[in-house]
């Protein structure tokens, strides 16, 4: 991978691990669906005009049902069940649950013919799940089940997203592709907010959340994502998912004190292993050029 490539993935890696504490804190005051509508809805309202002045956004109202297809699988409904999720999950179970992305999106790939998969970078992957499992240490069935099986909407959204992205949107703009997304998200949801509005002024940790998730996590996150698709194809950019748990853990256990296991060590040096093996190039696709998505930004 360039070095290009390791610098969004260092990026993405800590930009999308801080989503997890924010959005515990924020569903103390907010419910899901305003949750999801101030997350979208800030962000596009901060990325909208920089993609008209760039002329991003045109070309994407061309291709509105794919961009509609993509905002369903990748914000709308991941967004919402993840929300609902963390009412009952701590943080550090959200970000490993998520962890699952990469085992979906590699199948994608390989049933697709989008990526190919050779026995080091498929170890790779299961040695980061491994590592995921032992750095949090949580027993899911002690937690809320349905709170936990919900999560499965979230890891198959978040699997689909890129593979949508490069199948439908690869000539497009990354920045148009995103603005349009959360603004569709953000008037889908709006008819449901406006009924769920909170009835007493926010805290200042829960408002700052709030901005934090829409302007840090969700306008700059997903222009950075596009970039990081583009330079490293779909399967290898949803290797993020390892990283982002760490971010999640450390930040849960210092911010929230939630549990710290006995395996963090262990833990951390499994999920690097596992993030250097499966974002490696396979052997057998090292003659090929990799499938860019998306345009560098």
């Amino acid at each position: 991978m360039s070095r290009r490539g390791w610098v969004l993935f260092a990026l993405m890696g800590v930009v999308w691990g801080i989503p997890y504490l924010l959005i515990k804190i924020s569903v103390r005051e907010i419910s899901a669906p305003m949750l999801v509508e101030m997350r979208t809805g800030g962000a596009a309202l901060v990325l909208l005009p920089i993609a008209i002045a760039r002329g991003q956004l045109r070309p994407v109202l061309r291709r509105l049902p794919a961009v509609a297809a993509f905002a369903t699988v990748e914000i709308c409904l991941p967004w919402l069940f993840l929300f609902n999720a963390e009412r009952r999950l701590s943080s550090s179970l959200a970000g490993l649950l998520v962890a699952a992305v990469p085992l979906l999106g590699a199948l994608l790939g390989r049933l697709s013919g989008a990526d190919r998969l050779d026995r080091r970078r498929l170890f790779g992957v299961f040695l980061g799940l491994v590592g995921v499992g032992a750095l949090v240490g949580f027993d899911v069935g002690s937690s809320d089940a349905w709170a936990a099986a919900s999560m499965i909407v979230v890891v198959i959204g978040y699997a689909f997203g890129p593979w949508i992205a490069s199948h439908y949107l690869a000539e497009l703009p990354g920045l148009g592709v995103t603005t349009a997304a959360l603004a569709l998200c953000a008037i889908l949801y709006a008819p449901v907010a406006a009924t769920e509005m909170p009835r007493r002024s926010l805290s200042a940790s829960v408002a700052l959340s709030v901005v934090g998730l829409a302007l840090i996590c969700t306008a700059l996150a997903f222009v950075a994502f596009f970039a990081l698709i583009a330079e490293v194809g779909p399967v290898r950019a949803t290797v993020i998912t390892y990283v982002n748990p760490a971010v999640a853990v450390i930040l849960g256990v210092a911010v929230l004190n939630e549990p710290f296991g006995p395996g963090t060590v262990v833990g951390f040096v499994l999920i690097v292993a596992g993030c250097y093996l499966s974002a490696g190039r396979s052997d057998r696709a090292s003659a090929e050029p990799e499938m860019a998505v998306g345009a560098p930004l």
